[in-house]
């Protein structure tokens, strides 16, 4: 196996611990947006709010299209939300 070769596969495991790390911080966010999910849930029948709210999920579309700076595009990052959506009106309280 030639140096180059080696280096390349030393880099690969390097960035591979890498998002390892950043798969890890992401599941922790994941859950305390799951958590806060279900905080507003307990409260919106105190407001006579329902569950689904197309309004607010179009404010959040709009809002992770401002925060991106790439390389994702606005129109991957909405699928990713909208599964993140649809699992939180699925969870459990």
């Amino acid at each position: 196996m030639s140096d180059e070769n080696q280096s390349a596969r030393e880099k690969i495991a390097e960035i591979r611990e890498t998002i390892d790390e950043i798969d890890c911080q992401l599941v922790r966010l994941l859950n305390k947006r799951a958590k806060s999910t279900l905080a507003i849930r307990k409260l919106k029948p105190q407001v006579q709010w329902g569950l689904y709210d197309p309004k607010r999920e179009e404010e959040i579309f709009a809002h992770i299209a401002q925060c991106n700076e790439g390389p994702l595009f606005a129109d991957d990052l909405r699928d990713i939300f909208d599964t993140v959506l649809r699992v939180s009106k699925e969870m459990r309280v």
